[in-house]
């Protein structure tokens, strides 16, 4: 199967957005056609097969534009697989183990049956946007703890399992 996924996301400072590219790219590789946009630019999923949704985790929440994105269009996402990833762990518990979803991040996985989630480690670097970001930098709890092994793993898994050959992400 050649599929059409479109990978969306929400994010603030790059960092989720850099992981969404990442997940397009291996999903590429593996032989799909694969796009990375940002989750409110987005007006019609009508011509995807799939359908990845990333957003960033900030005080327990997902990113207002992945969460948006998710109701918006929940009818067609209802229609095709969907799979939901989080970024945002500022310490390398997300490589270490598998990290649940949080409360509103389930609700989405239950309401449109999503394959699966994973949760990342994310990234916060001086020059981020917010008061909260502010804050938690000069508290010394910036940097970068996204694993792209983990990410393009799970990226095949997702890949895998669109082609049939089942890989679990």
């Amino acid at each position: 199967m050649n599929a059409t996924v479109l990978v969306v996301h929400g994010s603030a400072n790059g960092s989720t957005a850099e992981i969404a590219d990442a997940v397009a790219a291996v999903l590429g590789k593996e032989g799909l056609t694969a796009e990375s946009r940002p989750a409110g630019t987005v007006q019609d999923v009508s011509s995807y097969d799939a359908v990845v949704i990333g957003g960033a985790l900030y005080a327990g929440r997902w990113h207002k534009d992945a969460r948006r994105f998710a109701r918006r269009h929940r009818r067609a996402l209802e229609e095709r697989p969907v799979w939901l990833f989080s970024s945002g762990p500022l310490d390398p518990s997300a490589g270490e183990r598998d990290i649940p979803p949080v409360p509103g991040v389930r609700r989405v996985m239950d309401r449109l049956d999503a394959r699966g989630h994973v949760t990342f480690g994310g990234r916060l670097e001086e020059g981020a946007r917010g008061w909260v970001a502010r804050m938690l930098l000069k508290n010394g709890k910036g940097g970068d703890f996204r694993d792209f092994d983990q990410i393009e793993r799970w990226a095949a898994g997702v890949a895998g399992e669109l082609a049939g050959t089942r890989r679990e992400p």
